[in-house]
C-alpha cells in the first residue's frame, strides 16, 4: 500500500503580473521627469525604466523609440505648462494686471517652478534639432499669445510671450538672485505702462 504521494518536480510560481493599466501614461510623466534631471542627453530607456520601476521592455512595449517617448512627454509637457500659464492671466483685463501677472510668473509665483522651465527649454533645444518637435513648440507659443492677445494687441503680445521666456532663463541661470523690481521695470516698459 502506498502511503504518500510521489514527488514530482518542485514548480516555480509564475511571477505575479502587476495590474498597471495606467502604465503607458505613468512612462510619460516619468518621462518628463527623467529630461527635468537629465536632459534630452541623460534621458535613457534605461533611466526611464528604472525611475517608474518597471521592466526595459514595458518601453519598446508601449512606444516605438525613445524619440516617440520623448515626443509624448514634451507634447504632455507643453500642455500642462499651457494649461498653467492660461490659469495664471485667467483674471489679467489691464495692462497694469498683466504687469503684475508677468512679474509674478518670472519670479515663480504661477504654479511653474524651476524643473518645469528646464523641460520646457530641454524641448526648446530639441526642437531646434528635431523638425518634428517644432509643432509642439508652435502649438504652446500659439496657446500663450492667444492668452496674451485678450490683454494686448498681437504684436505685443509675441514681444511679452519671448520677454517672459528669455527673463524666466536669465533667472534660472543666474548665480545671484534677480531683482524683481528690475523685473517689473522691464516689463513695464515693454508694455509702455508708467
Amino acid at each position: 500500500m502506498i502511503t504518500g504521494a510521489v514527488a514530482g518536480p518542485e514548480r516555480t510560481p509564475a511571477p505575479v503580473r502587476r495590474h498597471d493599466p495606467e502604465r503607458r501614461d505613468r512612462l510619460v510623466d516619468v518621462a518628463i521627469e527623467v529630461i527635468a534631471e537629465h536632459g534630452v542627453a541623460g534621458t535613457t530607456h534605461r533611466r526611464i525604466a528604472a525611475a517608474a520601476d518597471v521592466p526595459l521592455g514595458s518601453l519598446t512595449y508601449h512606444f516605438t523609440g525613445l524619440e516617440d517617448l520623448r515626443a509624448q512627454a514634451f507634447t504632455r509637457h507643453a500642455a500642462r505648462m499651457a494649461a498653467v500659464y492660461e490659469s495664471h492671466f485667467a483674471g489679467v483685463r489691464t495692462r497694469e494686471e498683466l504687469l503684475d501677472a508677468v512679474t509674478d510668473l518670472v519670479h515663480g509665483n504661477a504654479g511653474a517652478d524651476d524643473r518645469d522651465w528646464a523641460v520646457a527649454y530641454e524641448l526648446h533645444l530639441a526642437a531646434l534639432r528635431d523638425p518634428a518637435l517644432r509643432e509642439v513648440t508652435e502649438t504652446w507659443m500659439r496657446a500663450s499669445r492667444a492668452v496674451l492677445e485678450r490683454i494686448v494687441d498681437p504684436v505685443t503680445a509675441r514681444g511679452v510671450d519671448g520677454l517672459i521666456e528669455g527673463l524666466v532663463m536669465h533667472k534660472i541661470l543666474s548665480t545671484g538672485e534677480p531683482r524683481r523690481e528690475e523685473t517689473r521695470q522691464i516689463v513695464a516698459r515693454v508694455l509702455d505702462v508708467r
